[in-house]
């Protein structure tokens, strides 16, 4: 699956649009962590803690939009963007979307790879 925040691929060229393609997840703060993280927050430095749990959500939402993306028969996903939103204290949603495609090489980036071989 091709994915890129931009509108359009340099080496592929967009044969059909399919529609909007999302995944969310909804994550929430853990005690443990809490602690750790107010006890780094006091020496300065970075939340490990949250950067990880973070890393994990975006990969999960990443998962679940190219799951409907394949699930549409799309060979790729232009526009995509990241958002947060807050849930509730403690809780917040990571969502991403962007819009499936179906892609075909462009001839002549096609042509000229052929040439190189």
């Amino acid at each position: 699956m091709h994915l890129t925040t931009q509108d359009e691929f340099n080496d592929r060229e967009i044969t059909r649009t399919l529609g909007l393609v999302r995944g969310n997840t909804i994550r929430a703060r853990h005690l443990g962590k809490d602690i750790l993280a107010a006890l780094r927050n006091l020496v300065g430095g970075e939340i490990g803690e949250y950067t990880k749990m973070l890393a994990e959500a975006r990969e999960q939402s990443l998962d679940r939009m190219i799951a409907e993306a394949k699930g549409l028969g799309a060979d790729g996903i232009v526009g995509v963007r990241f958002i947060t939103a807050p849930v509730m204290q403690g809780a917040a949603e990571l969502l991403v979307y962007g819009t499936a495609v179906k892609l075909q090489e462009q001839p002549v980036l096609k042509a000229r790879i052929e040439s190189e071989a």
